[in-house]
């Protein structure tokens, strides 16, 4: 018997128009599995109905991964893929495994010779960096930089200061309610001239995109609230 397909499809990370983020092709191949693999339920059954998904949502096996998923439980997971049966995974929102728990099961599936598609989809890390105007040749990812002030900003300044040397523009996140307190330390800490891009509901009527040297965001910051509001920041050399 062939071995079905872990098929990973992107979520819209803010557009509630879902022909502005996925391929019309992407919603058409959901109907190929029965079975989702999905980070939080309640968002993945609102995604399917919104994506038209032509079966009950009642009876489509919906499996829970995120940071509270037994280690030993992903593994089974992908038992419908062993026999023929396709499986979905689907991230909370943007692109399935970046920066996103679906990495887990990818890595089980290339471990056990099941062939993975990734689907086209929107990535709020790569619209930021695509808007900033800094180098997309060379960039790194760096997830959440510490919470505690001083580590914070020792974290910054090696960031700054590889971006200078390299040229490699450094992208990272923080919690949301946490934004505009990264916000204030990127303007305080940061060498005056050095580049910072501030990146915002991205996809939504709210976007905003402003890329600055980081004394100018010491003025800016008081007119921007980024609190609550999903966000990417960048420093460019």
């Amino acid at each position: 018997m062939d071995k079905g397909k872990l098929i990973l499809f992107p979520v819209p990370i803010g557009s509630d128009d879902l022909a502005l983020s996925l391929p019309e092709g992407n919603l058409g191949m959901l109907a190929t599995c029965r079975t989702f693999i999905v980070e939080e339920l309640r968002t993945a059954r609102r995604f399917l109905k919104r994506a038209g998904y032509p079966y009950p949502i009642d009876d489509t096996e919906l499996l829970e991964l995120n940071e509270h998923t037994p280690s030993e439980q992903i593994g089974g997971y992908l038992d419908a893929v062993e026999r023929g049966e396709n499986i979905g995974l689907l991230s909370e929102a943007g692109l399935p495994c970046v920066a996103d728990p679906g990495a887990m099961i990818t890595k089980e599936a290339q471990k056990r010779g099941i062939e993975v598609i990734p689907l086209v989809g929107p990535s709020s890390l790569m619209l930021a960096l695509m808007a900033s105007g800094m180098n997309g040749q060379r960039f790194a990812f760096k997830g959440y930089l510490p919470v505690d002030r001083a580590a914070r900003a020792a974290a910054l300044r090696r960031l700054e200061e590889h971006a200078g040397r390299s040229h490699e523009t450094q992208i990272f996140i923080e919690a949301p309610y946490r934004n505009n307190q990264m916000l204030e330390a990127l303007s305080t800490v940061l060498q005056p001239t050095t580049p910072v891009c501030v990146a915002c509901n991205l996809t939504m009527p709210t976007q905003y995109i402003r890329t600055m040297p980081a004394a100018r965001w010491k003025k800016e910051r008081e007119r921007v609230d980024l609190h609550k509001r999903n966000t990417v920041f960048l420093i460019g050399g």
